[in-house]
């Protein structure tokens, strides 16, 4: 899943991703699950991973990376961790950079909440689709205002809105 201002971009990004996969139109259960994650964007509610929507995610990454990523997903909605207190939660106290660079490699927006790692100030720090994105869906998320930041939510191409890809193995 991916966020962004340009759906063709979106598009783009897409087809070089899955390079042999033929991009298809949305169906009944594309647009289904497209809703789902759109869901997860503009009514985040689920406080826990256990409470959030099951998605059929492709999550590829090393096993230190697949480990930050399932403790992102244990950040409540509308809280935020540093990016230490990850490193600890994951055994490996000390990695505070290491973490930073699994949020980094995450390409799954939203789903993988990278957006809730902060600096141990607080202060927001780097995230793949910007930090202004960032603030908004943590604004969101907190029930500040409507959280409508650059690129957030269905008109913005949450998602992979313009289609699906298949796999031709």
């Amino acid at each position: 899943m991916s966020i962004g201002d340009d759906p063709g971009r979106l598009v783009r990004t897409l087809q070089d991703r899955f390079a042999r996969a033929e991009l298809v139109g949305g169906d009944a259960e594309y647009e289904a699950l497209v809703a789902r994650v759109v869901g997860l964007i503009e009514a985040p509610g689920g406080k826990t991973r256990a409470a959030a929507p099951e998605l059929p995610l492709d999550v590829r990454g090393t096993l230190f990376q697949q480990r930050v990523w399932r403790a992102l997903r244990d950040i409540p909605a509308g809280g935020t961790a540093t990016y230490a207190q990850v490193a600890a939660s994951v055994g490996a106290p000390g990695s505070a950079r290491a973490v930073a660079g699994a949020c980094a490699a995450n390409l799954i927006a939203v789903a993988i909440p990278c957006h809730r790692v902060v600096r141990t100030d607080g202060d927001l720090s780097g995230y793949r689709w910007g930090v202004e994105r960032k603030r908004a869906l943590l604004d969101r998320e907190a029930g500040r205002g409507p959280g409508a930041g650059p690129g957030v939510g269905p008109e913005a191409g949450a998602g992979a809105g313009a289609g699906a890809a298949r796999s031709q193995s």
